[in-house]
């Protein structure tokens, strides 16, 4: 972890990776890995032709470079094998950033949507 990570990703939050899905398109899971992140959130809301759409997106910034599309991720830490029971969210987009100062280890923004 660069030294600027270490001050900056001070939260903890457990994320499940997607394995993929069997031949009745159930999806399976590695066990949750509790990871080191800092994090936010942002609300939108639109009017469409059928009333108000809310969007809720949380962002987690971390070093963690394994997040993918489909993978699922808690603020916090749990032990709980399935991450729907646990309440986490699914994972929308990751986003990759160069790690400027000191050229350790990239960044990556993973966000959901709910």
């Amino acid at each position: 972890m660069s030294s600027v990570a270490s001050w900056s990703y001070t939260a903890k939050a457990t994320i499940w990776r997607s394995l993929g899905q069997d031949e009745y398109g159930d999806t399976s899971f590695a066990p949750p890995e509790v990871i080191m992140c800092d994090y936010g959130s942002t609300a939108t809301a639109r009017l469409g032709a059928i009333g108000i759409e809310m969007n809720i997106k949380n962002t987690h910034w971390t070093e963690y470079s394994e997040a993918k599309k489909g993978d699922y991720i808690l603020i916090g830490e749990s032990a709980e094998v399935d991450p729907i029971a646990a309440g986490a969210d699914e994972v929308m987009q990751v986003i990759r950033y160069a790690d400027t100062f000191e050229r350790i280890a990239d960044d990556y923004a993973i966000l959901t949507g709910a």
